[in-house]
């Protein structure tokens, strides 16, 4: 097993990720500033179109359970120590969610929509449930997405266009929760870092164990040394 990697040895190896998760970060920090709450929904409300209806009600779930699954599926072949890691990554998730949301309790766009009369002014998606109540910040899918994806691009050994791929990925995911007026892009922000801390930490809590067992993969026996 190779010896724990410091953080800026893994950053670098990463830059391509890091370096578009950085800028996205400037550009969000940057609209923060200057959007009203509840303006990017209706942004996306006054856009709507059959193709964007479709692609966002769809590829949010790419931030699900189903997702981790396959990610699951493809480290097997890779190496057992990052497969293992994908329970523990969504685990993680699940809880930091379920407690954040819980303290902060602030409203879904419905609720604070209604509360303010002008939740019919929103034009929705069909077939898409709107979430209501105070659980909202931060967005669970955002860090989902930036969780699972992060962690994918930390293990994969190709970085550039995997990466960047990844990356879009997640950022996607994030931006579908808007359009489908389910979070704030403040969520998405905030979800996107947890996210991606959580990565960070799953990606070095990984290095611990010294079985050599999961050094193997399915495909070649013995896997990428971890």
């Amino acid at each position: 097993m190779k010896p724990e990697p410091s953080l800026k040895r893994l950053l670098a190896a990463n830059r391509w990720y890091f370096g578009a998760f950085a800028c996205a970060l400037l550009l969000g920090g940057i609209l923060l500033l200057f959007l009203h709450k509840g303006d990017e929904i209706f942004f996306f409300s006054g856009r709507r179109s059959v193709p964007g209806d479709l692609f966002f009600k769809y590829f949010t779930r790419m931030g699900e359970e189903p997702a981790y699954f396959l990610a699951l599926g493809g480290l097997l072949f890779l190496g057992y120590r990052h497969a293992l890691a994908i329970p523990f990554l969504g685990l993680t998730v699940s809880v930091l969610s379920f407690l954040s949301k819980a303290f902060f309790a602030h409203d879904r766009p419905a609720a604070f929509f209604k509360k303010l009369g002008i939740l019919d002014q929103l034009h929705l998606v069909d077939g898409v449930y709107l979430n209501s109540g105070a659980n909202s910040f931060p967005s669970g899918h955002s860090m989902s997405a930036f969780a699972l994806y992060t962690f994918l691009a930390l293990c994969l050994p190709r970085k550039r266009w995997a990466a960047l791929g990844l990356f879009a990925m997640a950022l996607l995911v994030g931006l579908s929760r808007i359009y489908l007026a389910q979070h704030f892009f403040e969520d998405v922000y905030l979800g996107a870092i947890m996210g991606v801390l959580i990565a960070l930490m799953m990606y070095y809590a990984h290095y611990r164990s010294q079985a050599p067992w999961l050094n193997r993969s399915l495909l070649s026996g013995r896997g990428m040394a971890a």
